[in-house]
């Protein structure tokens, strides 16, 4: 029997983090009303530690600002932040070549680039939510565009430095699953034959990753698939895999619940709550070694917040996907071991770095990778699908 009290309750925190801490807190903080775009770098109440912005970022506030505005509240402060995070992203944050930087001073001038395209995606995916916010088609226009800059870029050999030479053949689960996701926002703006190919690309290719010997999703494989005996090639990242299953799940009610492709989704969830839930302390832990040699990561046994918030979206979408009662307790560990250890009270907003017991290890809100994300991602979308349920 379904817990409706309990998951009322949840969508309920949700709802009231997102209006009353999260967004607040980076809005009144995060934008840059001079140069346009967001800080990030910011110490426990706020205060500036950096002006380096992440382009990351820039991209991932610009969607999440939008998200918020389409689903949950017009506020024009919403619309107007993801305006300026996409316009500061076409003005500053693209190369000659067409890749995008990685890190740009508070003015935009670059500073880095790296060989992912994870600010493409993110870019992208601003961009198309923007196009619903702001009834302007033309940024899903560009937003397919780049979209399908980013498949060139990671289709041409050579254009992107590879992260082994060839005497160590790899491919990374991190862009094959992310390309779902980014896909699947571009096409909820606009339709083109290369936005369901990538995406049925990328579930074939997941499949290489899956290793049942271990029942573990690895983050690195040869091209056909085989085990890396190294530290690195062992490496499970159970958070990772856990924002994989609900990528499928997603595509899978897209589908209409297409059962091959949710059974592939709840094994890779089920694998990697074994591997991820600290029977111990509780909460996801960061990393494991799929033969269970210590992880050579230093930060292995920590507990950082966006692992946390994957698990609580991927076991509503697993409940709602098979009504197996299971992922719903799950739910209510996840849900109570997080809001018990990450959210700040005094401050607003949530600590992002725990060691294994879930004490804080650092207070700061905000760095280049921990930003207004994954905590206002979740609770929009937890909030939906809690609410689903219930209905």
């Amino acid at each position: 029997m379904i817990d409706t009290a309990f998951l009322s309750s949840c969508s309920k925190t949700y709802m009231e983090g997102l209006m009353n801490s999260i967004m607040p807190f980076w809005m009144q903080h995060g934008l840059d009303k001079i140069n346009g775009g967001v800080y990030t770098c910011l110490d426990r109440d706020g205060s500036i530690m950096d002006t380096t912005k992440s382009v990351w970022f820039q991209g991932r506030f610009g969607y999440i600002a939008a998200l918020a505005y389409n689903n949950i509240e017009n506020n024009p402060e919403w619309l107007a932040a993801s305006k300026s995070c996409v316009e500061f992203i076409e003005k500053y944050c693209f190369d000659t070549d067409g890749r995008m930087y990685f890190e740009v001073k508070a003015d935009g001038t670059p500073l880095r680039k790296r060989r992912y395209v994870f600010s493409e995606c993110f870019a992208a995916i601003a961009m198309a939510a923007y196009s619903t916010a702001s009834n302007d088609p033309s940024y899903a226009q560009k937003a397919l565009k780049l979209f399908k800059d980013i498949r060139t870029f990671i289709n041409t050999p050579g254009f992107l430095e590879p992260k082994y030479l060839p005497t160590q053949p790899a491919i990374g689960h991190s862009i094959t699953m992310i390309l779902i996701n980014t896909a699947s926002i571009i096409r909820q703006v606009i339709k083109d034959p290369e936005l369901d190919e990538q995406i049925e690309q990328s579930i074939q290719n997941l499949k290489l990753f899956m290793h049942p010997e271990f029942k573990a999703l690895l983050e690195m494989v040869t091209p056909s698939g085989e085990l890396i005996d190294t530290c690195c090639g062992r490496t499970i990242n159970p958070g990772h895999c856990i924002e994989t299953a609900w990528f499928l799940l997603e595509e899978s009610k897209y589908r209409g619940w297409d059962a091959e492709l949710t059974a592939m989704a709840t094994t890779i969830l089920d694998w990697s709550w074994e591997w991820g839930w600290d029977k111990e302390f509780g909460g996801i832990i960061n990393f494991r070694d799929c033969r269970n040699f210590p992880p050579q990561d230093y930060s292995q046994d920590m507990k950082f917040w966006w692992p946390q918030t994957e698990a609580i979206i991927a076991t509503l979408y697993a409940f709602l996907a098979t009504k197996d009662e299971k992922y719903l307790e799950w739910h209510r560990m996840i849900h109570e071991w997080t809001y018990a250890h990450f959210p700040d009270w005094e401050y607003g907003e949530w600590f992002g770095y725990l060691h294994r017991d879930g004490t804080v290890a650092q207070p700061a809100k905000g760095n280049l990778f921990k930003g207004p994300f994954h905590i206002p991602r979740m609770m929009i979308k937890s909030c939906t699908l809690a609410e689903e349920i219930i209905t």
